[in-house]
């Protein structure tokens, strides 16, 4: 079943329970902001990566990555101006079908995708896994200087999936194939090997990881 969703182009990758703070000054995602504020529930866009392109400016993307997220709105605030700062959480994948630009932001016919834990045994093995490398990892950021505050880590397959998807300092291309697993077994595994990969190279450098985690991602779109 599909349904019809405004869509916000980001150069970083959502996952569901993500919190996602927006800076919205475009005029036309001001008006996509607008639009949502006036229409009914539930008040929610669809969040994709960038695959080429850039955020803001006309005509600045040029190719999108097919699974994305959606972004229910949970604290907005508007300026006199027009601009507004709005607080969003990640809720639900999708999968995007077909692009309409008939109004001045995106737009997107995207089918809905349930959440899966896949073959649920070797899900909970994994998840287990997962934790304990999970753990090591940040032990090993803590060693380079970067700290993350994570009050705990939770059992079940899919949000643990989630959460580590999220927290780990990895590339974009690393964190929209997570997005992209069917299921949250296979998740599971495919972090498996790059929390070991990850943890692997901090206890190798010399430095920092560039991309720190000391602040929530903030677009200013």
């Amino acid at each position: 079943m599909s349904e019809t969703l405004p869509l916000f182009p980001l150069g970083t990758v959502l996952f569901p329970g993500m919190l996602l703070p927006l800076h919205i000054f475009e005029d036309r995602y001001r008006q996509l902001v607008r639009d949502l504020l006036d229409g009914p529930g539930p008040q929610r866009f669809g969040v994709l990566a960038i695959r080429k392109g850039r955020e803001t400016g006309v005509d600045g993307i040029s190719a999108l990555h097919e699974i994305g997220c959606t972004a229910t709105l949970r604290y907005v605030i508007e300026h006199d101006d027009g601009r507004f700062d709005l607080v969003t959480v990640g809720t639900q994948r999708f999968r995007l079908a077909a692009l309409d630009s008939s109004k001045p932001y995106l737009q997107g016919e995207v089918e809905l995708l349930a959440e899966d834990t896949g073959d649920v045994a070797a899900a909970g093995l994994a998840s287990r896994g997962v934790q304990g490398l999970f753990r090591a990892y940040l032990d090993a950021l803590a060693e380079r200087g970067v700290q993350v505050t994570i009050l705990e880590v939770p059992d079940e397959p899919a949000a643990l999936s989630y959460l580590v998807a999220a927290a780990m300092v990895v590339d974009l291309s690393d964190r929209q194939h997570l997005l992209a697993e069917p299921d949250a077994g296979r998740r599971l595994t495919a972090e498996r090997a790059l929390l070991s990969r990850e943890t692997t190279m901090l206890r190798s450098l010399t430095s920092t990881p560039a991309p720190g985690l000391r602040n929530s991602p903030y677009s200013s779109n």
